[in-house]
């Protein structure tokens, strides 16, 4: 079993910073891989970005390319995302998430979620 715990969400104007943080604890492996999603207010949940957690790969949504930063800690068991120049269209919930396995865009492969945290970018 594997918790995760996001922190780090806020209000934020446009333009402004944020990063959120993940704290994973439990049986944790080198073979998993970490993401990002997040879900507006009636929408369905999207892909952010992902990390492996052994080789430092990364992905990201079009919408958020040079703008996130995701990274992780492997000593604090802890992946990241820096988001910067943050657009009103970025407001969700924000949720990490692990998987067994190699990069995927996809929410149903990953086993383990956190409870969220909430991201607001007022214009």
């Amino acid at each position: 079993q594997v918790q995760l715990v996001e922190s780090g969400g806020g209000l934020v104007q446009a333009g402004g910073s944020l990063r959120l943080s993940c704290a994973a604890s439990g049986r944790t492996s080198t073979s998993w891989t970490m993401g990002w999603f997040r879900q507006a207010p009636g929408k369905e949940r999207d892909f952010v970005a992902t990390i492996n957690w052994s080789y430092s790969n990364t992905y990201y949504a079009d919408s958020v390319k040079g703008r996130f930063t995701i990274s992780r800690d492997k000593a604090k068991n802890t992946v990241y995302l820096q988001m910067n120049s943050l657009k009103p269209e970025d407001t969700a919930v924000y949720y990490c998430a692990v998987r067994s396995g190699g990069n995927s865009y996809y929410r149903n492969s990953y086993d383990y979620w956190g409870q969220g945290t909430q991201v607001t970018v007022s214009s």
